[in-house]
């Protein structure tokens, strides 16, 4: 059966199986219909060179998925991130930088700070630190 692109299940999943080694369950289950659409994407943005260094968009992944708490996703992007050259060291980094923003994002949200206040507080910094270097 011909996908909406052109290529068969058979043509796309041979392509899944020698870039990956196998066609994995989670791949195995997309319809016919979205198979070639959903895979072209991952290649592209998960095993692709993108403006974003692949080992910087697995280390943005883990400190992600460490506040969506989706285990599949955290196994994945750590695995991802070491093939990628990611340390320990790194990958621990990304997980204290995601606790650390979250952190800050509830307070402010909590304690309901001026979004505008806040803005042009940030544009001073900015301007301020601009002015140092």
């Amino acid at each position: 059966m011909a996908t909406m692109a052109g290529r068969s299940r058979a043509e796309i999943e041979a392509d899944i199986k020698e870039t990956l080694g196998l066609v994995p369950h989670f791949l195995a289950g997309i319809p016919d219909d979205l198979l070639e659409s959903e895979w072209e994407i991952f290649k592209k943005l998960e095993l692709g060179e993108t403006l974003i260094p692949n080992k910087y968009k697995e280390l943005m992944g883990i400190a992600l998925h460490s506040e969506t708490k989706c285990r599949y996703c955290t196994l994945f992007h750590t695995e991802a991130a070491r093939l990628y050259g990611a340390t320990d060291e790194e990958i621990q980094e990304a997980v204290h930088y995601a606790k650390n923003s979250l952190g800050w994002s509830a307070y402010l949200n909590g304690m309901r700070e001026d979004y505008d206040d806040f803005a042009k507080e940030l544009e001073q910094i900015k301007d301020y630190l601009n002015a140092k270097a």
